[in-house]
């Protein structure tokens, strides 16, 4: 089974629909995507790849990406989509480590990444997609049927983010992908030709991978002129696609939603998920208040693609339940396919109510990672995929995420949360955003510092008012020693805050 089908079969069901288009003109339909897709599969494989090797993906959201990417499937090739704001040494570690033979390259970064080509011994090609090589590819004369292959066989290396040590690759499989797919019609929305996806967070990752079931369904790609996230233009692209849908970390979210809205734009979004980082209580009332109940919340990782638990737009509307508040505060249900688990140290299940690791299995977690046997009998022990994650049942199945357990603060022998304090404190209307980090202390071991953001740094809220505050929601001991005021917190390319650089620099 190759996940190149989804493509094929959408070209022969909505051959005229638009398939791709570059902000609002559309560029293909489907019969012409997957026309191109079959002549970059034909040309790859005239150039001497075999099915099982790998290509690299370094660039940036543009309308190639997909014939690039379903490209590499058709021809039975593992596609190693990248990061496009990963440094070049970055790009070069990926590319040396997965064995990648070819890579295909956004014009912004092609002087940059064949400065560090010699890094990469089995890579025998850069190809930037603005030359004319890429068009005698994406041209070539013939096309080529999609290859056979075995459902278990990695299609996309996904590489972590590396947030210690190197990055590693999650061998994502075609029956994963087909499996995410799945998940999505049976948890979150079933799109349809009718509809678009917008996509403003990188291809590489989240919004790449829900790519998939819009394409299985004839949505349109579509892909914003700016190269960052501008929400003026999300609102100029609700008014051209009725029916418009993206993914975004809760960042994205919260600046959409403190932007200027446009209320008849507003009428042609059709869904948005939000996932990657913590979506916070007080954030969330914010935008179901601008947006109304079109918000679904996934839970997910690279090894577990987009898919552990969902909080979907049925319970965001649902204001007249008991638990809607505790609901909105999770993580949502287990996936349709995938089961979840809250175990102890030693693996065993916990009651309801008690925290421990979060483990996942199913259809849709990974086979391992590439060329890394130890790490990936640590991560897959037992059968189960072990996120890293804490967090905690409630009695109707709903998921409540604590913190990463590296995040987790012991001061005093007691267990600290930041997540718990972090929504405490936003609760302030002063605090516009929060990270609530562990510092070494001499007689506690660690102590609780917040960093923060104001909304006016004019009018910076004092730290004797946040004591008060905390004080009335949490335990004493939990209250920040510490209140750090900064002009941003730093965040990675898909939203998460880097709590190690808090760390580093306040250590």
């Amino acid at each position: 089974m190759n996940i190149a089908h989804l493509l094929n079969n959408t070209a022969q069901r909505y051959g005229t629909r638009p398939a791709v288009a570059l902000h609002d003109r559309v560029l293909l339909s489907y019969r012409e995507l997957a026309q191109r897709t079959r002549r970059v599969a034909a040309a790859l494989r005239a150039r001497g790849l075999a099915p099982g090797d790998r290509v690299g993906l370094a660039m940036g959201n543009y309308p190639e990406y997909f014939e690039i990417l379903f490209g590499c499937w058709q021809a039975g090739l593992i596609a190693v989509p990248m990061n496009p704001r990963l440094h070049p040494s970055e790009f070069a570690w990926i590319l040396g480590h997965s064995g990648a033979r070819l890579c295909f390259v956004g014009p912004e970064l092609a002087g940059e990444l064949a400065a560090y080509q010699h890094d990469c011994p089995t890579l025998q090609r850069l190809i930037a997609i603005d030359a004319p090589e890429y068009h005698a590819i994406a041209e070539y004369p013939a096309g080529l049927d999609c290859a056979e292959v075995d459902a278990a066989a990695p299609a996309w290396l996904f590489y972590t983010s590396g947030t210690t040590g190197r990055p590693k690759g999650a061998m994502l499989s075609h029956r994963n992908l087909l499996a995410m797919t799945l998940a999505y019609f049976a948890d979150l929305d079933r799109p349809g030709p009718q509809d678009a996806m917008l996509h403003l967070a990188p291809l590489s990752h989240g919004s790449g991978l829900y790519m998939l079931p819009h394409i299985a369904r004839g949505a349109c790609q579509v892909i914003p002129e700016s190269d960052h996230f501008d929400p003026e233009e999300v609102w100029t692209l609700l008014r051209e696609y009725p029916g418009l849908s993206f993914f975004a970390a809760p960042v994205m979210l919260r600046r959409l939603c403190t932007s200027h809205v446009d209320e008849a734009a507003l009428r042609h979004l059709r869904t948005i998920v939000y996932g990657g980082a913590p979506m916070y209580l007080a954030d969330l009332r914010s935008a179901l208040d601008v947006l109304g109940p079109k918000l679904a919340q996934i839970y997910g990782q690279g090894e577990s693609p987009m898919t552990i638990t969902a909080l979907d737009r049925s319970a965001h509307a649902d204001i007249a339940h008991a638990d809607y508040e505790a609901r909105l505060a999770s993580v949502g249900y287990p996936r349709s396919g995938v089961e979840v688990r809250v175990v102890d140290e030693l693996g065993q299940p916990l009651a309801d109510g008690e925290a421990g690791e979060v483990v996942v299995r199913g259809d849709v977690v990974m086979s391992g990672y590439w060329q890394d046997p130890v790490a990936s009998a640590r991560a897959l022990q037992g059968g189960w995929l072990h996120t890293g994650d804490v967090g905690s049942f409630g009695g109707d199945g709903f998921l409540m995420l604590r913190d990463r357990s590296k995040d987790l603060i012991i001061s005093g022998g007691s267990n600290i949360y930041p997540r718990e304090v972090e929504e405490v404190l936003l609760r302030h209307p002063g605090v516009a955003e929060v990270s609530v980090i562990g510092c070494p202390d001499a007689e506690w071991g660690e102590q609780v510092v917040a960093c923060l953001v104001a909304r006016d740094p004019q009018l910076t809220p004092g730290n004797a008012e946040l004591d008060e505050l905390c004080l009335q929601h949490i335990a004493r001991y939990k209250r920040p020693k510490q209140y750090l005021w900064l002009p941003m917190l730093p965040r990675n390319s898909t939203g998460k805050v880097l709590k190690r650089e808090l760390r580093a620099r306040f250590s």
